[in-house]
């Protein structure tokens, strides 16, 4: 099966090409990983302020006031001690309340950890579940990071990459029972997805369900973007289906949906049982969050509803100046246009090289794309582009881009 982009990027930077003394006597999958990745290929023309960043998955927007404000409470309490290795009870309780009000299944406090970032969440899963030996499914185009973090652990990745259709990317849960065998620990999907902001049906995501029930693998849910969906409150979640002691992970974060990627937050839905070991796995990794800062997460949670309402729609109006303009330009093929998340993932016509053309598009305009490769193979055609920024910075980026893409 095809690897992952970011566990087998060989045509580019990679620790394992030249080590030098010291990191040679680091493990071979270490050594092996791919350096290069969308902060490194920004680096030298980020702080240029003539650069448009639209690489990363961030919106330019500022949290709210009110979450510094609770931190400052909080620090003033005297939250600044070691805490619950699973998260502050009353946060908890809090994520579990929230998810509870999105979804039609209860989530009971039990079921959630809060961890450093979703990034932390997703390696705990991987170092939960797999190790070397094992393989990891992966369907993609998705962000890299599940196949690198698996690839650290030492697994395999198997990736089954969606089809673009009329009516946007779709799964065939088929070909992912193809890709599963004896071996296979995990299945990995996120919906929405990023780049492609697609969102799998509920009819798709009880297959692979069912699937992981019948193969005993777990089933591992990107729920970063729930909130980011245009014309609705959430997506469809895959707690709504799954049972409480499903070997079931649900990824989510506070990065995107309330502005905070700096804060570094973070939690996991995960089966009761399990609720111990990532205790365990929390005390030997980063021995818990900041306290204070989830007191912060907390203040989000119960209070920012409507900056999450906000944000929602300050990336959907950045999606309809992208979209609107990319689909004017002659060598652009967008397909139909993203309903949720913020990104817009194009296709350039006649590009074999989405790494070099990034480079050159950030030389001659100044606006930061990130190139397909990194979102698994079939995707060094693409090109991704982040919506969530001001009207103003997105028009001038648009623009700027049709002096090369037009």
């Amino acid at each position: 099966m095809a690897s992952s982009t970011l566990a087998s990027a060989d045509a580019h930077a990679s620790a394992g090409d030249d080590p030098g003394p010291a990191l040679a006597g680091a493990r071979e999958a270490i050594r092996r990983a791919a350096l290069e990745n969308i902060s490194s290929l920004a680096k030298g023309e980020a702080d240029d302020p003539r650069t448009i960043p639209l690489w990363f998955g961030e919106s330019d927007l500022r949290p709210p006031a009110f979450l510094g404000e609770a931190m400052t409470r909080a620090i003033d309490a005297g939250h600044v001690f070691y805490t619950r290795q699973n998260g502050v009870p009353e946060l908890r309780q809090a994520l579990a309340t929230y998810l509870t009000g999105l979804g039609t299944t209860p989530i009971a406090a039990d079921r959630i950890t809060v961890t450093a970032g979703g990034m932390n969440a997703l390696m705990l899963t991987l170092q939960l579940v797999a190790q070397v030996g094992d393989n990891v499914v992966v369907i993609d185009p998705v962000w890299p990071n599940c196949g690198g973090i698996a690839g650290l652990v030492g697994a395999e990745v198997r990736s089954v990459r969606m089809t673009p259709t009329a009516q946007g990317w779709r799964l065939d849960p088929a070909k992912v029972a193809a890709a599963m065998d004896g071996r296979t620990r995990a299945v990995f999907f996120a919906s929405p997805g990023n780049p492609t902001g697609a969102m799998l049906p509920a009819e798709t995501q009880a297959a692979l369900l069912e699937l992981c029930r019948a193969r005993g693998a777990w089933l591992i849910a990107d729920e970063v973007y729930h909130r980011l969906v245009f014309g609705a409150d959430c997506a469809p979640s895959i707690l709504d289906i799954a049972k409480d002691e499903d070997r079931l992970v649900v990824i989510n974060s506070f990065s995107k949906t309330w502005a905070m990627t700096g804060w570094r937050l973070g939690w996991m839905v995960h089966p009761p049982s399990v609720g111990p070991t990532l205790a365990m796995m929390v005390q030997y990794t980063t021995s818990g969050v900041t306290t204070f800062l989830q007191h912060a997460a907390l203040a989000a949670v119960e209070e920012g509803e409507g900056f999450v309402a906000r944000v929602r729609a300050y990336c959907k109006e950045g999606m309809g100046i992208a979209c609107d303009a990319l689909e004017g330009l002659a060598k652009v093929r967008l397909g139909p246009r993203p309903t949720a998340g913020m990104y817009a993932f194009f296709e350039v016509e006649g590009m074999t090289d989405s790494r070099a053309t990034c480079l050159e598009v950030l030389r001659r305009t100044g606006v930061g794309l990130a190139p397909g490769y990194f979102f698994g193979p079939g995707s060094e055609g693409f090109l991704r582009v982040c919506v969530a920024r001001s009207p103003t910075v997105l028009a001038e980026a648009m623009s700027r881009l049709e002096t090369v893409l037009g």
